[in-house]
């Protein structure tokens, strides 16, 4: 029973086990940056932990869009776009994206986050079924629960497992509509999905797909356009969601499929109709970026070349990295507190390489997540490695 008077004991002794754990966080604002080094308190750091995948962020030309558009249109939309947000440049990016996907229409939201809630609560509901991967992002597990709709989850890309849910499903004939939902990249193992296996299967037993391209969006298929657009499938069934916020340096999200699809989300996904739209400088910027993507589509091949050099290097040290094979190299340590004692000497030895702790990956695959960014030199990525080998046999983690 609470004490009379004590009513926050609760967040005390919540915060108290998380101490405990090894899991306790705070923010570190003397970290705040996206470059591929950073100061902090009068030290030089290897950044290791953004998700600037390829340098946009801190690009001149979105710096100079974004100050045009704010000197233009102001700093915000004033309201949401069902109301006088949406301007000429919130229609233009979402031309650009759509063109950019292979798309008949795209729709911009707020954040990832914001957007497969806002999908996934609008295309299912009581009555329906999600088939959701083991280890999607946190956001799409919300919006399955938000949705209200029977969700199994299926073990990590195991499409066999995905064929024997729905075949029992449609032989049921219990459910309106199915969606099967999946992350193209995953963003702590650095792996990546069936699609083709998945969009086979969604077309046989006639179910939607939604794939979260926010870690691929960029940075893998042809231009950097995600997994989805290496597969080129016509199947009608599929919904990507994509990012402005990791490689394309700015901010916000997007849903890229049939006009059908996109008109629908604007007259039902909530999370659209009840946001104030993106502020202009931010539309202008990514603008920008989606410019600078299509002139320079190399950055998408050296952000993989580099990738895969520190993923070498690792792997030839002991680092097991997990099935990696994008820009996402997790190195498995295992123990929380072991993963925030290697975190901290990797720090001393001039590399900004954070530690994962549960509940963002399960219990005891704490990690090491390293992400590489298309502007890092070859020597700083010696460093790195170098560094990682003299941290991980100071922690015996090394032979």
């Amino acid at each position: 029973m609470m004490q009379e008077g004590r009513p926050l004991d609760f967040m005390r002794e919540r915060l108290e086990a998380l101490r405990e754990a090894q899991l306790y966080r705070r923010l570190r604002p003397e970290l705040g940056s996206s470059e591929p080094w950073l100061e902090c308190n009068g030290h030089r750091l290897l950044n290791l932990s953004s998700n600037n995948y390829l340098g946009l962020a801190t690009h001149p030309a979105l710096k100079t869009a974004a100050k045009q558009a704010s000197e233009r249109y102001g700093c915000g939309a004033g309201s949401s776009r069902l109301i006088a947000g949406s301007s000429d440049l919130h229609a233009e990016l979402e031309r650009r994206l759509a063109r950019f996907k292979r798309s008949e229409s795209a729709l911009l939201f707020n954040s990832g986050y914001v957007a497969n809630v806002g999908v996934i609560t609008a295309l299912v509901g009581p009555g329906d079924l999600i088939l959701s991967d083991a280890l999607n992002h946190a956001s799409i597990i919300d919006g399955c629960r938000l949705s209200r709709a029977t969700c199994k989850v299926y073990p990590h890309n195991d499409s066999d497992t995905v064929a024997q849910l729905l075949a029992e499903a449609y032989r049921s004939g219990q459910y309106r509509r199915i969606l099967v939902v999946t992350d193209s990249v995953f963003s702590m193992d650095g792996d990546v999905a069936p699609l083709e296996d998945l969009i086979a299967l969604c077309r046989q037993y006639g179910a939607l797909l939604l794939v979260d391209e926010a870690h691929a969006t960029g940075c893998l298929g042809p231009g950097g356009r995600g997994l989805l657009a290496a597969v080129a499938s016509d199947y009608e069934g599929i919904i990507a969601v994509g990012t402005l916020s990791k490689a394309l340096g700015g901010f916000g999200a997007f849903v890229a499929g049939p006009t059908l699809l996109i008109d629908y989300l604007i007259n039902v996904a909530r999370p659209f109709i009840f946001t104030t739209a993106l502020p202009p400088p931010v539309i202008a910027a990514s603008l920008a970026a989606l410019t600078l993507l299509e002139e320079q589509p190399t950055l998408v091949e050296r952000l993989q070349a580099n990738a895969a050099y520190l993923r070498r290097g690792l792997q030839a040290l002991g680092y097991d990295t997990l099935t990696s094979r994008t820009h996402i190299v997790p190195v498995l340590v295992g123990d929380a507190g072991l993963a925030l004692k290697m975190a901290a000497r990797l720090q001393d030895y001039g590399v900004l390489a954070v530690a994962i702790r549960p509940p963002t990956v399960p219990a005891g695959m704490a990690r090491i997540r390293a992400s590489v960014m298309a502007v890092h030199e070859r020597s700083d990525l010696d460093l790195a490695l170098e560094a990682f080998e003299r941290v991980g046999r100071e922690l015996a983690l090394l032979r």
